[in-house]
Order: C-alpha cells, then sequence, then structure tokens
C-alpha cells in the first residue's frame, strides 16, 4: 500500500447549560463525546472505510471548559497499524466576552480500527510522516499503543 499523509480536521461548538455540571464546567464525558465522532471522522477520513472506537487513551483534562465557551476541536491521525489508527485530539476554549483568549483545555488520544463491508477489521494506508511535530506525535502514539498492549496482556 502507498503512504498516506493524514489531514487535520476541526470544528466548533458552544456549551450550553445543560452540557454542564453544577459547578458550570462542561460533564467530560460530553466532551469526550463530540472528541469521539471527530475523531472517528477523522479516522474514516483517513481509512476510507466505516470505522469504529477502539479505545480512548492519555485523556488530559488540563483546564476547565465553561458555560458559553466556544470550544475548537481538532483531530488527526498520528499513528497507524494494519487495521487500527490512533488520532490525536486537542480542544481549546475561548470566550471573548468573558475576557477569555483561546485556550488549551484537553488532550486525548482515541483508537479507532477500520472496517470492510462485512465488519470485519481490515487494512488501512501506512502513514506517511513528513515533519519533526509528526514524527514526535508519531512516537508519543507508539508509547500510548505499547501502554496499552502491556494493559491487555495484564488483563487476560
Amino acid at each position: 500500500m502507498k503512504l498516506k499523509k493524514a489531514k487535520s480536521l476541526q470544528n466548533w461548538n458552544i456549551v450550553f447549560p445543560n452540557d454542564a455540571n453544577s459547578l458550570g464546567t462542561m460533564f467530560g464525558g460530553k466532551l469526550m463525546a463530540m472528541m469521539d465522532e471527530l475523531g472517528a471522522i477523522a479516522a474514516s477520513n483517513y481509512a476510507q472505510r466505516q470505522v469504529v472506537t477502539v479505545s480512548t487513551d492519555a485523556i488530559l483534562f488540563k483546564n476547565p471548559v465553561r458555560i458559553g465557551d466556544r470550544i475548537n476541536t481538532q483531530a488527526k491521525v498520528v499513528w497507524v497499524g494494519r487495521t487500527s489508527m490512533i488520532v490525536k485530539l486537542d480542544v481549546y476554549a475561548e470566550n471573548p466576552s468573558l475576557g477569555r483568549s483561546l485556550e488549551h483545555c484537553t488532550t486525548a488520544h482515541f483508537t479507532y480500527v477500520a472496517l470492510d463491508t462485512k465488519g470485519k477489521p481490515t487494512a488501512v494506508p501506512p502513514l506517511k510522516i513528513v515533519s519533526e511535530k509528526e514524527k514526535k506525535e508519531y512516537d508519543i502514539a507508539t508509547y500510548i499503543k505499547q501502554q496499552a498492549l502491556k494493559r491487555e496482556s495484564l488483563e487476560t
């Protein structure tokens, strides 16, 4: 298979009161669901196939997301195996009316598997890595994948 370059995707959302807890900050699960949707689109776009979420790893909630914030979610495939892909997701929040400029809030790595028309895992193109940043992201995702495999071997 020919090497393929991954494309970055992004979307914007607004945090409403029903997205938040009693402290006025967004539920982590709600944010994870938004991240999973964009991550699945990025993985499916890369593989040109349907994908399913296999795991969510290394989620770091760095700063709170508040009611009224506009959130920008960015996703990019950063690691590829035979049938699986790891997508790095970053979330930024801003609320200019409250003097809050764009702030990095969350980083995560989600793993997806590409499926054929019968719902079975299928091969995806190998990832083309060009820049130093892409190499660093690949190395981090490789470490995350290795740790996930270690955890899995301990559970069996």
